[in-house]
């Protein structure tokens, strides 16, 4: 049996294993070593989900804005030291006057997220009080922290944080006279040839496009995301992906196609250090070992939505693993890494 054959044969028996749905594409070199799909972007229709199949990939698309904000900085419109109060014409009364861009791009700003996962378990329980139905816009979030108190001093320590890449939405917005999905959509999707992907609103899904499902396990039931997140997502998540299309966007970060080098290092550096060989860079997760990047990663979960995508520099790798439900991406990575690198 050849190396992508026993590879496919691992992948299959794991996604059996845990009823995967989704997609997953690995790449080493210029060689496609796995594409494959599993599961079903449409139960109720039983239409499978293919290896072009669009998924959500929640926060996994941080790492756009991130992009988006540092075409801001190479333009000269702000740089990563401009504090909020400078770059954005709204008022939050209670918040540190020194934040700056980059305190908001590494999640040490600080300031209260509209959802905390220290006191949060349920992304769901967000729209008790205030209906999911009404978030339309950026703008739409800020009643959920505006007016709250801070977390800590700004740069005192990374403490992950959708807010605030809510306002890196927002200063995009407003340092461009652009809406945020229509401006990263033009500057990075097209730019990267990803002619495939976009942030779709849920009441407005294009062709061959997953629904997200949440299941219940006890009940042996299943409903789909619909009620239970943002109908279009925004500068904190919820773009939609096909995985060919997101190896474009590696590769464009990675040739300096979207910025230039010293801007695309500045974005890949591990600018604060989270747990472990884990770090934080612009939009992006960094493991290292002493001074050594040996994997870049994004990763994004949502009801009925996980994502992981993986690069490693020194092996050339690149692993794309979408879905429709809320695990699975984890482990199908693990086991990637056991098989190719950790051998």
């Amino acid at each position: 049996m050849n190396g992508n054959n026993e590879l496919k044969e691992i992948i299959t028996t794991i996604s059996d294993k845990l009823d995967f749905s989704g997609v997953v594409y690995v790449k080493q070199n210029e060689n496609v070593l796995l594409n494959t799909a599993f599961g079903y972007r449409d139960r109720g229709e039983e239409l499978p989900n293919t290896s072009d199949t669009r998924f959500g990939i929640a926060s996994g698309c941080k790492l756009f804005t991130a992009i988006g904000i540092c075409q801001l900085v190479e333009k000269g419109l702000v740089n990563f030291g401009t504090r909020l109060i400078d770059c954005l014409d709204i008022d939050f009364p209670n918040f540190d006057k020194k934040i700056t861009i980059h305190h908001l791009l590494t999640h040490t700003s600080g300031i209260p997220d509209y959802f905390d996962e220290e006191v949060m378990s349920d992304y769901e329980e967000l729209w008790t009080d205030y209906p999911v139905y009404q978030i339309n816009s950026l703008k739409d979030f800020l009643p959920l922290f505006q007016d709250n108190q801070m977390k800590f001093k700004p740069g005192h320590k990374f403490h992950y944080n959708n807010a605030g890449y809510i306002l890196l939405g927002l200063i995009i917005e407003e340092q461009t006279g652009r809406r945020f999905t229509e401006f990263i959509e033009t500057e990075v999707f097209h730019r990267c040839n990803m002619l495939d992907s976009g942030y779709f609103s849920l009441d407005q899904l294009p062709e061959n496009t997953a629904k997200g499902y949440i299941d219940n396990n006890e009940k042996k039931t299943w409903r789909t995301n619909i009620y239970s997140i943002p109908k279009q997502g925004g500068s904190d998540g919820g773009a939609f992906i096909t995985a060919p299309d997101m190896i474009k966007l590696w590769d464009s970060l990675l040739d300096f196609k979207l910025l230039n080098e010293k801007t695309t290092r500045e974005l890949l550096t591990p600018h604060v250090h989270v747990n472990g060989e884990v770090h934080y860079g612009y939009g992006i997760w960094l493991n290292q070992k002493i001074d050594h990047v040996y994997k870049y990663h994004v990763m994004g979960y949502d009801p009925g939505v996980s994502f992981r995508s993986s690069i490693y520099p020194q092996a050339d790798l690149k692993i794309v693993i979408p879905s429709n439900i809320e695990s699975g991406p984890f482990e199908i990575t693990k086991a990637i890494e056991d098989f190719l690198l950790n051998k």
